[in-house]
Order: C-alpha cells, then structure tokens, then sequence
C-alpha cells in the first residue's frame, strides 16, 4: 500500500483474471475461450487492414463503429441505434455500471455469479445485494421483485452454466420496469434463448453480449449492448466521457467479419454443445456430479475429492481449470469445453487423481 494512493483504491478487491500459462501446449480449459480459432473472414478481414487499408492505421478509428454496428444490427433485425460497441463486453458492462445503475437504491445480482459486478460496484460506489442461487443453483426470478436500483446477472450464469428460458427472463423485466435490467449473454451462443427479442418491449432492458467466446475472439476485445437508443445514448455519455475511440480499426474490420460469418459460427458453437455432452457424460461416469449447461464450460464437483487439490494435481500435468474458493462454491470447477482431444486429455487424469 501506498499513502498516494485514493481512499477506493485502499478499498477494492481486484477481479483476478484466469491464468494465462506461459507453456508450449497447456490443456488450458480455465477461461472460457472457444477451442476452435475465429472465421476464415476474421484473417482476410485483418490482412486487408494491414495491407491495402495500411495507410489507414496512422488514423484515429471509428469512434462510433457506424459499419461495425450497422452489421450486428442487422445480423440480429436491429436498428444501428439500438446497438453499443465497446472494447470488450467488460467494458461495456463497466459502462452499464456508471450509465444506467448508479441510483439510490442498490442493484440486485445473484450471490453465484460473474465475480466483476461487486468489484464494478465497489469500483463506481454503486449499492449493490446479492440474491441467493437455489440449491440447484437456479435463478429464482421471485426473488428480484423487490425495490432495487437495477438488475443485473449472466444467462446462462458465470460460472455455474444454469440458463433460464426466456419467458422467465421477460417476467422479471416486466416485473421491474422501474429500473434498469441488464442480462448479460456472453455464453448465449451455446444453447441459451437471448433476451434481444424482447428489447422492443421493455425499454429498460438491456443485453451484453461478447466476441470473445462464440466468436474466438477474446484476442480483439469487441462486445456490444442492444437496447433501446434512450439507454445506448447513456451508453454513449460515458464513453465518451472515458475514451472517444475504444476499439482499434482492426478489432472493427475482425468483429464485422467474424458476424458476417455465420455457417463458422453455427457448426463451431454446434462443436462445443457436443464436446460439452460427452464430457458432461464422461465426468458422471467418474462420479462428478455437474450442473446443466448451456455454457461453453461446466461446473462439476466430486463428493469424494476436495475441488482445490484436483485443481492442482491437473496443473502438475499442465491442465488447467478454474477453482473459485468462495462460499457455496469452493467444491466445484469450472471446466472450459476445449477440443475433443484436450478432453479426452483431462478425463484420462481424472481418473488417474479420482480413482
């Protein structure tokens, strides 16, 4: 600690990002990333950047990403008005905080959920209560009608992979018209209904989505919001109260690829649901019990074997998962759905360390 430093720095808790290891060929199943590289379009999309447009990267980009959102809203039969680009949907979600949730009362997110939203909180000096799981780890949308200051949680959840259907999602944007809703769809691609269908309906609702799963491409830092222009605009306030031009040309050039593209995306997300149901199947057959998905990932414990030392002994082995040592959870992992063959990888040493 420093004396220099401000009285919130003195009071945050980091988000701590999952471990990038620095080896050859980890079985890396700890971040969510998708398995299978990004869109043929995406590497044209970026030579033609770097080598036709060349002259073009001595210019500041596109502060407003006109063709870039002009794309993703037709991709999902939205106007370019309703559609929000920032750098990464964790910005996005960032903005969110400071734009639409910062009220007198305190916003509602679920007690098991994406770990950034108290640090956003905490961060922005926005109220927050968190809202119990269910013993099946569920969404209990009864539980959010109360007075709050705005809603916010991940379908399907982060990290537990439990999706709610999406007239359950409409009920608890209809039961909270006072205040903002934002659902947060970063794995929506894998097997959940996305919440964009209902934003002509409910001018309070808004939806975070990311390229960085189903798309690949965690390595440009590209996310969205949908939703009415009233709350875009608010969107668009903090932005450019923050940083004018938060996405680089070629991160714009690769997201429009990649949503042009929309076969790779179909048959890759396809490849992950399937690799998700075998190794769902697998980690029963060793005794793991695992909570529904319609992630990329799964959340699996062993009644038998503490989470933390079977995290450990798979990265003696240069397998890497995700272990959250916090309440109700510190029993379990979170497992990234990787290749078929990094799959087969992490059940062959499971049964070495279970059995």
């Amino acid at each position: 600690m420093s004396r220099y430093w401000s009285d919130i720095v003195h009071r945050l808790v980091p988000y701590v990002p999952g471990e990038q290891p620095a080896l050859a060929k980890p079985v890396k199943l700890n971040t969510n990333e998708n398995p299978y590289p990004p869109s043929p379009r995406v590497l044209e999309a970026i030579h033609a950047e770097l080598g036709e447009h060349a002259e073009s990267l001595r210019r500041y980009p596109d502060p407003v990403s006109k063709r870039l959102r002009a794309v993703v809203a037709a991709h999902h039969g939205l106007n370019a008005d309703q559609v929000f680009v920032g750098n990464g949907s964790d910005e996005v979600l960032a903005h969110a905080f400071q734009a639409l949730l910062k009220h007198d009362l305190p916003i509602l997110f679920p007690d098991i959920t994406y770990s950034f939203y108290p640090t956003y909180a905490r961060l922005y000096d926005v109220q927050y209560r968190t809202v119990p799981l269910d013993d099946a780890f569920a969404i209990r949308i009864e539980d959010y009608a109360q007075p709050n200051g705005g809603v916010i949680f991940p379908n399907p959840n982060a990290p537990t992979g439990h999706a709610l259907p999406l007239a359950q999602i409409e009920k608890l944007v209809a039961a909270n018209t006072e205040s903002a809703v934002v659902i947060d769809e970063a794995y929506v691609d894998f097997g959940a209904e996305s919440a964009i269908a209902l934003i002509d309906r409910y001018p309070n609702l808004l939806v975070v989505h990311t390229t960085s799963k189903s798309r690949s491409l965690a390595g440009m830092r590209v996310g969205f919001a949908f939703g009415h222009p009233d709350l875009i605009d608010a969107l668009n306030r903090v932005k450019d109260s923050f940083n004018s031009y938060p996405l680089d040309r070629l991160a714009q050039a690769a997201a429009a690829a990649a949503y042009e593209d929309t076969e790779w995306l179909h048959t890759t997300s396809a490849r992950v649901m399937a690799s998700r149901q075998r190794l769902t199947a697998a980690l029963a057959e060793l005794g793991f019990d695992v909570v529904p998905s319609a992630a990329n990932f799964v959340f699996a414990r062993h009644p038998s074997h503490d989470a933390a030392a079977i995290s450990a002994k798979l990265r003696e082995q240069e397998i890497f998962v995700r272990h959250f040592n916090a309440p109700r959870v510190n029993q379990h992992l979170r497992i990234s759905i990787g290749t078929d063959a990094e799959c087969e990888k992490l059940v062959d040493a499971l049964k070495g360390i279970v059995k």
